[in-house]
């Protein structure tokens, strides 16, 4: 992610960390899985970018063994830090302004990171450059604009009131220059910054515990901002977040797409 004191999403809140949570219980398995068709192993070299929580570092350090390395970055590393610890080497960096943390990895991961960054296309330039030849890119963002609501099925009051804080929270991330079409466009964008082999596909949770867990840290994230914007009231958001947590609502993501592709 960038440094911007316009960034909605900081590190900093304690929703950050539910967040966190939410995003490895919706995504872990798709990213793994792309790791694991990668053949990620023993002696890998990789570079996570606005690594945020914990679970995809841990993962790739479990693998990478001893002799690999696992380079975390972020603009803000306080729920990181912990992490530091051979084979992973944690580092404040800023992927849209900053030179890379090194080169020759095997694989470059960022995960709802781009759609953020005010410089996507220096920060994508970067990525590929601190691969090595034959190295993997995988890049992976939500593309909130081809599903924008977060109760497709809006069948009553309380999902129409889901849907508008949705609008407003969507209006609140473009505002801060977020480009909510950014994932439709990733293969395109790999095969132009000269990867070769580029595939991709998406994910579209619907309905699960982590979606309600996600939406309800999301909203308490940014209420403040809701109600100063005119998006809500108070009472509007404590009755949204009683009908999330009430279990009863089928509520969804933005479809995160992955993208990947070999440097020759």
């Amino acid at each position: 992610m960038t440094r911007s004191d316009g960034y909605l999403l900081d590190n900093r809140q304690r929703a950050a960390g539910e967040r966190f949570d939410a995003f490895a219980a919706l995504f872990d398995p798709t990213t793994f899985r792309h790791f694991e068709s990668f053949g990620v192993g023993s002696g890998w070299r990789c570079w996570e970018i606005g690594a945020g929580g914990t679970s995809v570092v841990s993962w790739l350090a479990k693998k990478v063994g001893p002799t690999g390395r696992v380079v975390a970055t972020d603009i803000d590393t306080s729920r990181i830090a912990a992490a530091a610890r051979p084979p992973v080497e944690v580092r404040v960096h800023d992927v849209g302004t900053e030179e890379p943390p090194g080169e020759g990895f095997d694989l470059v991961h960022a995960r709802l990171v781009l759609v953020h960054v005010a410089d996507r296309a220096r920060a994508l330039r970067s990525m590929v450059s601190a691969l090595r030849p034959g190295g993997r890119l995988l890049v992976e963002d939500a593309d909130p604009a081809l599903q924008p609501l977060v109760c497709p099925d809006e069948h009553g009051p309380d999902q129409q009131l889901a849907n508008r804080l949705r609008q407003g929270f969507r209006k609140l991330l473009a505002d801060r220059g977020a480009d909510l079409s950014y994932g439709r466009g990733l293969p395109r964008l790999l095969r132009e910054a000269g990867l070769q082999r580029v595939h991709a596909d998406a994910y579209f949770p619907l309905s699960s515990p982590a979606c309600a867990a996600l939406e309800s840290a999301r909203i308490q994230h940014v209420r403040e901002q809701l109600v100063a914007a005119g998006f809500a009231t108070d009472a509007e958001i404590d009755r949204h977040l009683s009908n999330v947590a009430s279990g009863e609502m089928d509520l969804a993501t933005a479809p995160m797409i992955s993208a990947w592709g070999r440097k020759m």
